[in-house]
């Protein structure tokens, strides 16, 4: 079968090679999915650069989410059957054609629901349901509190800022261009504003930040905006350096806290990922999880993907298809 691998850690696209491997029989419990399209995410790449080396062992297949349909059960599975489209998650490899998986970490995706919907209806829209919670968890009722939301031009920053507007939150997105922000005005459910390390507007003051940059400008924003008692969560890191520590330590008044999604997956058990999973599906029925889809490219052309995923004016996520 077709397949990706990482040997080395590396620039993605050096490191990540196409390569021919075997298909194995799924054992007890587990399950074979032939998969149909998987989701290129920043959580897929990050990985791969080394970033996460202590964590990270060589040799692994990269991607966290897609869909793909059950090709054959092994002995003791009774909850899933050769036809059933699943989403299967709790470890990375979904870039292959077929994919061995314990049953009980595949979950059943709605008819309902299509394929290019079930690719993206994992990392982004579970990840906002858990900032919300933790917001909830602080501050009760968001009410007419005013929180900022970085990377609000991305595809989880429009989720963000829906869900914030349904809590009655004022959201605010911050964008780091003028350009994103002219993008993003027509439709936005908030306020957006300009903001770049080193240049944050005056009088800019937030109860709380969900924060999916780091670096400088998350130090600026931490010790410029925040207001006494406020949150900052962080659930990313795109500009690929952590939050500087001295802005942490200077403000004993804010509650720091870090949202990793493996983590809560691996300790919430079945029940508490497919309430997840409903309130997913549920929102892209309404549209508030629906991701605008740029590309879909045959695993064959990963090359081809991976260089448009670092294009800085691509619109919207990038889509894998492995069956060719």
């Amino acid at each position: 079968m077709r397949s990706t691998l990482v040997s080395q850690f590396g620039d993605p696209r050096q490191v990540i090679a196409l390569v021919d491997a075997e298909r194995v029989p799924p054992g007890p419990g587990e399950v074979e999915i032939a998969l149909s399209l998987s989701a290129i995410n920043p959580s897929d790449l990050i990985p791969v650069t080394g970033a996460y080396s202590a964590r990270t062992t060589l040799p692994f297949v990269p991607g966290f989410e897609g869909v793909g349909t059950i090709a054959r059960v092994g002995t003791g599975v009774e909850t899933l059957k050769p036809g059933d489209r699943v989403i299967p998650i709790g470890a990375s490899g979904l870039w292959q054609e077929y994919l061995v998986r314990p049953a009980e970490w595949c979950f059943s995706v709605p008819d309902d629901i299509g394929d290019r919907q079930a690719a993206t209806s994992y990392v982004n829209p579970l990840t906002a349901l858990r900032l919300i919670e933790t917001l909830r968890a602080h501050f009760g009722s968001m009410a007419g509190r005013r929180i900022g939301v970085t990377a609000a031009g991305s595809a989880i920053g429009g989720m963000l800022m829906k869900l914030l507007a349904g809590e009655g939150a004022k959201p605010v997105g911050i964008v780091r261009s003028e350009r994103s922000a002219e993008r993003l005005a027509s439709d936005a459910v908030g306020e957006i504003v300009v903001a770049d390390a080193g240049h944050i507007p005056s009088a800019l003051t937030f109860d709380a930040i969900l924060d999916a940059v780091g670096g400088p400008l998350a130090g600026d924003l931490i010790g410029q905006t925040l207001l006494p008692g406020a949150a900052f969560i962080q659930y990313g890191a795109l500009s690929g350096v952590p939050v500087p520590i001295p802005a942490i330590q200077a403000r004993p008044d804010v509650r720091f806290s870090f949202l990793w999604l493996r983590t809560w997956v691996h300790a919430a058990g079945r029940q508490a990922i497919e309430e997840a999973f409903a309130q997913s599906f549920a929102g892209l029925r309404s549209g508030i999880f629906s991701s605008r889809i740029a590309r879909t490219y045959p695993l064959s052309r990963l090359d081809e993907a991976l260089a448009h995923q670092e294009d800085p004016h691509r619109d919207g996520k990038l889509l894998i298809d492995a069956r060719c």
